[in-house]
């Protein structure tokens, strides 16, 4: 039996530990994270089909006046969006596709898409994730508490969420992320 892949849409924080959550787990499992397209133009060592899929702003518009967009957002004068035929083609191999994305496109999924699974990473508290923020020092004070007041309101969307996973270890987050894909797998759909 070939079963279609999931469609696993991840939302965190930034400075959750999201990024090298899914890189283990797509280590693990037969997994692969979407590549979002974009009308923005690629930056110094961006590859078109790796980082993003990069088109104009006219073919953007006619994918979604097409609905061959799963969702979408204008930021900054660009257009960012996940490419509906590239999910679904991964999905048909059996392939769980995972959008890491945003709250706002999260919920757009959601509503578009039913058989979604949703889950939502947190940190063990909001000191830990000033920590690792600071940690990575990459930006100034100034930033991090701007990331933090967000981290706050964004973690309030948790609760749209089917599952939350804490990012206290980063092999128990990664543990735990399989075991939600290990139990969805299993769950029996419809119309297969």
């Amino acid at each position: 039996m070939n079963r279609k892949g999931l469609l696993l849409v991840v939302s965190a924080p930034s400075g959750c530990g999201k990024g090298t959550i899914l890189a283990e787990v797509c280590k693990r499992m037969s997994c692969q994270v979407s590549v979002s397209a974009t009308t923005r133009s690629p930056r110094p060592g961006e590859i078109d089909g790796q980082h993003y899929y990069f088109v104009t702003k006219a073919e953007f518009e006619e994918r979604i006046q097409n609905n061959q967009m799963l969702e979408y957002v204008e930021y900054c004068g660009n257009y960012y969006g996940t490419p509906k035929d590239k999910v679904e083609a991964l999905r048909a191999q059996g392939v769980h596709v995972i959008l890491e994305i945003e709250v706002q496109g999260a919920m757009q999924i959601l509503k578009r898409c039913p058989d979604a699974v949703s889950i939502f990473i947190v940190p063990p508290s909001i000191e830990t994730l000033r920590h690792r923020l600071e940690k990575r020092g990459t930006e100034d004070s100034a930033t991090i508490e701007k990331r933090i007041a967000a981290a706050a309101t964004e973690m309030q969307s948790a609760v749209h969420y089917q599952y939350v996973v804490m990012n206290d270890a980063l092999e128990n987050a990664v543990d735990d992320f399989c075991a939600i894909v290990r139990a969805e797998t299993c769950k029996q759909r419809p119309n297969e």
